[in-house]
């Protein structure tokens, strides 16, 4: 990894503190870690990557987008700083339940499909590894919730098709594998 990278890695893991991984006694960097190394199979473009590693912390910690940017406005080009800041904030879900309790799961995924589906196309391909890495270990560990994940991520899919054509190859073939091993058919 280089040293923009390992610094954008450092700063996520900082950002998710002593959150962990839900089913592996595991510091949560190595979902963004895994993220990003599937990214950097079919690109080795430095805001896509940094953006993978990143893509998680507006969600899940208390940084905020301003944070985020004058962390990496001196790590790399002013471009390529707002490109990676754009990405993450693509990534990150709107459509929560603390932001829109009216709505119940169903219909917040729904809205965040319809989003997700209009995201940049580099935003698509980190999605797809992200949803790569998620369904191997939900439906290792999580035989109920990983059936109703692998079922959310195919009606994803088939909206958010902009992405690498590749690894959009690849996360259908994945999400066929984890449905075949929890035999949904």
């Amino acid at each position: 990894m280089n040293k923009i990278l390992q610094a954008v890695r450092d700063y996520a893991d900082q950002a998710h503190g002593e959150q962990m991984r839900k089913y592996e006694p595991k510091r949560y960097i190595v979902h963004p870690e895994e993220v990003m190394e599937i990214c950097r199979e079919y690109t080795d473009e430095l805001p896509v990557l940094a953006a993978a590693l990143l893509h998680d912390v507006l969600e899940d910690t208390p940084v905020k987008e301003h944070d985020i940017a004058v962390f990496l406005e001196p790590l790399m080009s002013q471009a390529e700083a707002k490109e990676a800041l754009n990405l993450t904030v693509d990534l990150t879900d709107m459509y929560t339940k603390q932001a829109y309790p009216h709505l119940n799961r169903r219909q917040r995924k729904d809205k965040e499909n319809e989003r997700l589906s209009k995201a940049a196309p580099k935003a698509q391909t980190i999605k797809y590894a992200d949803i790569i890495s998620n369904a191997v270990d939900i439906t290792a560990h999580d035989k109920h919730f990983g059936r109703v994940y692998l079922q959310e991520m195919e009606t994803l899919l088939s909206v958010m098709k902009s992405g690498n054509k590749d690894l959009y190859r690849r996360v259908v073939e994945t999400i066929r594998a984890c449905k075949l091993e929890l035999k949904m058919g």
